[in-house]
């Protein structure tokens, strides 16, 4: 009815708003009618820019052109005072725009290793940590508590949950990104972190679609190519998003990742329309809008050839969104070869308009109504509402339910009590961790290892000791830690982010795992060492 009543009386359509009634459905469809060529073009643009402030470039493209988003980086991060200003700048700028749409305002924001707003947000155990808890009810909170915050700051959308399987145990990239290796453990968490964000009113966004896992590249500098058939994908890979799909997911980012042995040939999964039409809304049924990880990323440019190129296959392709992590000139090819290609190509200027209808139709189902993500921050909620007080608990009691002993019991010194630990030796990288562990153990001395001082100097600070507790948390830190093989010393380790490497030093004493270097992680590290808490997590991988 209100679209025969638009048609009835063309004038009504120059009046359209964002705020106007009508189902999303129906709202969305009319004032993507109403669009000229280039606002429908510029619903699918998510740009990033460089710099705590926004530039004058940045400026230009929600001013000049209405885009549909924007994305958040670490580089935009430092002071989340500022970053709300800034987040409630450009929103005004936008809502004055044709039929006042606001931005999504999306950015990284997973938990644990991967937290690109920074400043005063909550430093958290991540999803390998829940996988270790293994507790559904952990995911929601973890996803509904970084939702809050993220709220507070005016951001709409997150880049989370990351659904990638720890299939590869090389991957720098995914580690403990992942909540393990079982692919339904994956959906089912997946799943309730993507219910919490809901919850505060965020848009969640599960990636990397298909699944970046099973590679040890990263899509950044190269195009990974995963050799598994689509037999396998369907049952591992795939299941998160078969399990997310059924449960609303509003929105899923492809990655720059090329499956040889599947439909897709050699074509990265960004670009093909096997993976993104035929796949995902065909074969799986999945309703949401999907966005591009970075297009400026070699994985996608290299494969195609150009950005502009890239830009116009991944939206060919089923992409509703094309995402950039810098901002293009105004009369980027990025920009005039699209919309060159609209006004000659039907069939493209066709599937542009159905990406923007798509992402009106998200923008209305969350950024309306008394849930919504406030467009413009309140700056007095972000100096007293940030961290979460709630979920500053929250994390703390994730992080004790996720530690997990590796290597303990009867046989080992852990528990190892600091009255009968000896002289130990804290050796490691992080400032938390050499504060909790001075909690834990007083009168232990301190060794801050690197590749510059040498591994002459660390031996001789271990001989001195009767223990050595050490934080493994990379391959440098593991190329130190072998050297400590045959002192007959008691070595401990704590583990940090991926526990993989401990299978590396089999002949350690004693091994507990965290996930994170948030500082909890760290206070329960060693309170699990010393026995003041249960270690009661387990390896979220086989």
């Amino acid at each position: 009815m209100f679209i025969l009543f638009l048609l009835a009386c063309p004038s009504a359509l120059f009046s359209l708003s964002f705020e106007d009634s009508g189902t999303p459905e129906e709202l969305a469809a009319a004032i993507t009618a109403a669009m000229s060529d280039g606002q429908a073009l510029a619903q699918t643009f998510m740009l990033g820019w460089v710099g705590a402030e926004p530039s004058p470039l940045i400026m230009d493209w929600i001013r000049d052109r209405n885009i549909g988003g924007i994305k958040i980086f670490g580089w935009n991060t430092g002071d989340t005072r500022r970053l709300a200003q800034t987040v409630g700048l450009l929103q005004k700028t936008s809502l004055g725009e044709s039929f006042g749409i606001p931005l999504l305002v999306a950015t990284d924001q997973e938990g644990g290793w991967i937290r690109h707003v920074k400043g005063s947000t909550s430093e958290t155990p991540g999803n390998m940590a829940i996988g270790a808890s293994g507790y559904p009810r952990d995911a929601y909170l973890a996803g509904y508590y970084i939702g809050r915050e993220l709220s507070v700051l005016g951001i709409n959308m997150n880049f989370a949950p990351t659904v990638d399987l720890f299939t590869n145990r090389e991957s720098a990239l995914i580690g403990p990104r992942a909540f393990g290796s079982d692919p339904v453990k994956v959906g089912i968490l997946g799943a309730a972190f993507m219910k919490g964000q809901q919850a505060a009113g965020i848009i969640p966004t599960a990636k990397h679609y298909p699944g970046h896992g099973g590679t040890d590249l990263d899509s950044h500098g190269v195009l990974p190519k995963i050799e598994a058939p689509f037999e396998v994908l369907w049952e591992r890979e795939l299941a998160p998003y078969r399990m997310l799909a059924r449960e609303g997911l509003p929105a899923v980012m492809s990655g720059h990742l090329a499956f040889p042995n599947t439909g897709a040939a050699s074509t990265p999964a960004s670009l093909s329309s096997w993976f993104l039409r035929d796949l995902l809304r065909g074969k799986i049924g999945y309703r949401g809008i999907v966005i591009t990880d970075d297009l400026m990323m070699n994985g996608a440019t290299t494969w195609a050839g150009s950005l502009s190129r890239a830009a116009k296959q991944a939206l060919l392709a089923g992409n509703d969104i094309i995402m950039l992590s810098k901002t293009p000139s105004l009369y980027d090819p990025v920009w005039t070869s699209l919309l060159g290609s609209m006004r000659d190509d039907a069939e493209f200027r066709e599937r542009v308009r159905d990406a923007a209808r798509r992402v009106l139709e998200v923008k209305l189902r969350y950024l309306r109504g008394d849930k919504k993500v406030p467009l413009i921050p309140d700056l007095r909620k972000v100096d007293t509402e940030l961290p979460d007080p709630e979920g500053a608990e929250f994390f703390l009691n994730l992080a004790a339910r996720s530690v997990t002993l590796i290597k303990g019991g009867a046989q080992t010194p852990v528990p190892l009590k600091a009255e009968t630990a000896g002289r130990v030796l804290l050796a490691g990288q992080f400032t938390d961790f050499f504060r909790a562990g001075k909690a834990a153990y007083p009168d232990a001395s301190s060794y801050w290892y690197s590749e510059s001082r040498g591994a002459a100097e660390f031996v001789s600070y271990a001989r001195n000791a009767d223990t050595i507790i050490f934080c493994l948390s990379d391959t440098a830190g593991l190329r130190f830690l072998k050297n400590l093989e045959g002192m007959r010393k008691k070595v401990i380790v704590l583990s940090v982010l991926s526990p993989v490497y401990l299978e590396s030093v089999p002949w350690v004493d004693g091994a507990v795992a965290v996930y994170s270097y948030a500082p909890e992680s760290f206070i329960v590290g060693f309170s699990a060492i010393a026995g003041t808490i249960p270690a009661g997590g387990s390896l979220p991988y086989d």
